[in-house]
């Protein structure tokens, strides 16, 4: 099986699909089909398509019917992701050394594609029983709180992954200071400097960046509005609505300085483009920007990724005090809840700060 990049024929919208021997793979097609129309972005599709393809690609080795498979068969799935492909086949023998192929974060992303892949067909009508999903009591926490619409579910249970592995806690990558100034200082060209700027005045995805135009930055204002759209170069951003993020006037004479000296009279509407080589004018793309980012780190010596900007402005905002229902409106996070769960911990930095502020670790507190 394949995974192959389509474009709907109605919308012009990039989707994916996987074919098997025959073709598209039906149950496959379908909740990708579902999930393009409901405007999940192109890399959620995709990812959506490699997973249930790994899904089925095992259930076809086992010679197993999609709608007919037990608890146990989604517990041997996880140990043959964890395989390396070589012995997944069987033909190879692997030491108990061995190391995993798939992390954790990867078998329960691939987890819960296929779990939403069987509750999509369960919705239409599919005989599925509990395969991917098992049946539990609603309960209610002891303060009485109760998920919404709980009243409606009758004291049905509701539906919950079944499996699920134990993921360590990741924390963000952030960049010091002197890091991102030596980033800066890297660029030898006014339209990156002012791209990898603008991710860390901002803290906007690169996705974002790529999608903006110039009636997006309001100069007189001093504010950036992000705005979800569908742009050339495939860029795309996460957020549903826009959000305005304000920015400082250093940023707006980089930008100026930006479109005197390497802009010129160029027409176009994108904010960033390609000035140098290849498709004069147009978008620039992701590829084009890992390449910049590639070059970077070799002449800076830093291994950094454009997200990490994001981390980092997230980060020194949560530090200094700002409300962190302002940064996640800033950073467009559909909850406060995301936000915490991204941002919501303390460092050993950060715990010494804070007890130093608060008069602890003085050596005053007793005698020793």
């Amino acid at each position: 099986m394949i995974v192959q990049r389509v474009v709907m024929p109605a919308s012009l919208l990039e989707s994916w699909t996987v074919l098997g021997d025959t073709g598209p793979v039906e149950p496959i097609e379908r909740y990708l089909a579902y999930l393009t129309d409901i405007e999940r972005s192109p890399n959620t599709v995709k990812a959506y398509a490699h997973d249930p393809k790994d899904w089925f690609v095992f259930l076809d080795r086992r010679g197993l019917d999609w709608r007919e498979v037990r608890l146990e068969d989604l517990g041997e799935f996880v140990a043959w992701l964890r395989l390396p492909p070589d012995g997944r086949g069987g033909g190879v023998t692997l030491l108990p050394s061995a190391d995993h192929h798939c992390s954790v974060t990867t078998v329960n992303r691939k987890l819960s594609a296929v779990s939403g892949l069987y509750v999509f067909h369960a919705r239409h009508g599919v005989d599925l029983g509990d395969l991917v999903t098992e049946l539990q009591p609603v309960r209610a926490r002891r303060s009485g709180w109760k998920p919404f619409l709980h009243h409606l579910s009758g004291g049905r249970p509701e539906r919950r992954r079944t499996i699920k592995l134990t993921a360590p806690r990741m924390h963000p990558t952030i960049l010091t200071a002197a890091q991102v100034q030596a980033i800066l200082d890297t660029c030898t060209r006014l339209r990156d400097r002012f791209l990898f700027a603008l991710l860390w005045e901002t803290g906007i995805r690169i996705g974002e960046a790529l999608g903006l135009r110039h009636e997006d930055l309001a100069a007189a204002e001093s504010e950036l509005t992000v705005t979800p759209r569908l742009n050339d170069n495939r860029a795309r951003a996460k957020s549903a609505s826009s959000r305005t993020v304000p920015v400082g006037a250093e940023i707006v004479r980089l930008y100026a300085d930006y479109l005197h000296d390497e802009y010129g009279d160029l027409d176009s509407d994108y904010m960033f483009v390609n000035l140098w080589g290849g498709s004069y004018g147009r978008p620039l793309s992701y590829a084009t920007v890992y390449d910049l980012v590639l070059r970077i780190r070799r002449e800076s010596g830093i291994d950094f990724d454009p997200h990490w900007f994001r981390h980092t402005r997230a980060t020194l905002l949560l530090r200094r005090k700002v409300p962190i229902e302002v940064v996640s409106t800033l950073l467009g996070h559909s909850s406060i809840a995301t936000t915490l769960d991204i941002y919501g911990h303390l460092s050993a930095e950060d715990a010494r700060r804070a007890l130093e502020a608060a008069g602890f670790l003085t050596g005053q507190e007793a005698r020793w």
